[in-house]
Formats: C-alpha cells, structure tokens, sequence
C-alpha cells in the first residue's frame, strides 16, 4: 500500500498564487478546502496518494524540516530565517514576489548608522535581521514581533522595523519608509531531504511537474 504524501502549504498572501500551480503538477484538494467556514487543517486532494495541510507559513518549514510533512511551499525569507539543513528547496516558483526591507519613520532615515554600534528592531526575522547588521559592523537586539510590526516605532518599541513589504501602502499610512532591501522573497517549493532520498519514486514527480508547471531551473 502507498503511503500517503503530506503537501503543506502556507494560508495568506502566496495561497492564492499556489493554488493554480498546484492544479498545473495534477493537485486539486477537496471543495472543503475553499470553505472558508471550515476549521479543517487537513484536506484530501483528488490523488489518494496525497493530502493537503493549510499552516501558518513559518509552519510550513518546520512540518517539512522534521519530516511530517514531506512538500511544501512557502518565501524564501521563510526558508532562509530558519536555514534548516534539512530541508531542500528545488524549485522558484515566480510567485509571491515582495522584498525584505529595513523601515523606518521619515525623521530617522537620514541617522548616521556609521556613529552608533547598537540597533533596536522590531521583527519576526531575527536571524536575519542580525545577520544583515553584523554584515554593516552592527548589533541588533531584535524584538519579536508576529504582526502589527509598523506600531513598534511609534509607540516608542523600537526605531526601526525589518519586515515584507510588496507595495509599501501599510508603511506609508504609518509614516514609515523602506531604506534598505535585505533580500527579493520568492515562494519556493521545498522538501524534506531524508524523504527525497527515501521516496524518490514519489517525490521527484511532483517536483518534476512543479517545475514544468512554471517553467524555471533549479532554485539558486
């Protein structure tokens, strides 16, 4: 008997680019999944081979990374702030295009980072925001935040922030403007890497069709 494939995909912003590639590689889940009434995490797909679970999308990472799910799609910078040995990602799926970008408020953007040694920001990305500024001959103490990040200047948390911005609309309404872009995000297809040399038969496919589905190379 075949063993069932877990598919994690991540709710919010690149769920609604996905869904049309995944219906390209041959998966379509269930009508349960676009009830938005529904409270299910885990939905079956029109192969019995694999199932579908709808996660928070740093979620997606660890579920694939430890093994319980086997595929996944989730951003680069998702991908890249974990940095987990265990996951592969082959495939750039061109879709959930943004960038990972340094805010702050208008009156701070002109400070001399070269005069100050310490740096208070506001992320759920501390790894990467940490690694960006030792880059710059700087510390940052990182405060983590899972939302909400354009409030943390204003109220006095931190004067900066590190977050996704696609159109910079949220950081202008709260007097915030992009100076630095740390990295361009791009939704990747991933995959445990234990499981892909275990299951080749059933995962290099689906990586196969993924990547004729958008026609691209490997991921760099």
């Amino acid at each position: 008997m075949t063993r069932s494939l877990t598919f994690a995909i991540p709710k919010g912003r690149i769920l609604d680019e996905a869904l049309p590639l995944l219906a390209k590689a041959g998966i379509e889940p269930e009508a349960e999944f676009h009830d938005k009434k529904s409270r299910a995490l885990r939905f079956a797909t029109n192969r019995p081979d694999v199932s579908i679970i709808r996660v928070r999308a740093f979620d997606v990472a660890t579920f694939v990374a430890h093994g319980a799910a086997q595929i996944g799609i989730v951003g680069s910078d998702v991908v890249e702030e974990f940095d987990y040995s265990e996951l592969y990602a082959p495939v750039d799926l061109d879709i959930g295009h943004c960038r990972l970008s340094v805010a702050e408020p208008k009156d701070a953007a002109d400070e001399d980072e070269a005069t100050l040694s310490h740096i208070r920001v506001a992320t759920k990305y501390p790894h990467l925001t940490r690694k960006y500024y030792e880059a710059r001959g700087l510390q940052a103490e990182c405060v983590k935040l899972n939302g909400a990040m354009e409030l943390a200047p204003s109220l006095g948390l931190s004067r900066r922030i590190v977050d996704l911005v696609s159109s910079g609309a949220t950081l202008k309404a709260n007097g915030l403007v992009e100076t630095h872009v740390i990295m361009p995000v791009s939704a990747r297809l991933i995959v445990n890497r234990a499981a892909y040399k275990m299951r080749s038969a059933d995962l290099t496919p689906l990586v196969e069709a993924f990547r004729n589905a958008v026609g691209v190379k490997d991921a760099a």
